[in-house]
């Protein structure tokens, strides 16, 4: 069974490998599903939204089996409906890229996405931090 977990906070800077002085990692869940992950996450997010160093993930976790986690990447995102970036536009599906095992080929491809949409105010794309234990 799958949990979701909404995981983050305010990092040291745009690296986001450590946290800022003083700060711990907030994790928020665990959530049943991906749906609802999401709108913690957004809500999350959109409080954040005027600090630079603030980021939140999605991880998901498997049943635990005792195998050692795996970290895997996605870039989420497309053309919204509204700002809030909460819902695809009309017939519209938010694309999922990956998976990708570094962080750094998940960077690659976000850029190449968001470069692609920078002239649509509308369209947005994330990356999503996977953590699997399981098969």
């Amino acid at each position: 069974m799958k949990r979701f977990w909404v995981v983050g906070g305010e990092y040291s800077d745009t690296s986001f490998t450590s946290f800022a002085p003083g700060k711990v990692e907030i994790r928020l869940g665990p959530y049943g599903s991906y749906d609802e992950a999401l709108k913690a996450w957004s809500g999350r997010a959109w409080a954040t939204v005027d600090d630079a160093h603030s980021r939140y993930s999605i991880v998901t976790e498997e049943s635990d089996t005792g195998a050692a986690p795996a970290t895997r990447y996605w870039v989420v995102g497309g053309e919204y409906a509204d700002a809030t970036f909460t819902v695809p536009a009309p017939g519209k599906t938010l694309e999922r890229l990956g998976p990708f095992a570094t962080q750094e080929q998940a960077q690659k491809a976000w850029a190449g996405r968001a470069w692609a949409t920078v002239d649509d105010a509308m369209c947005r794309y994330r990356i999503e931090i996977e953590q699997t234990t399981g098969s």
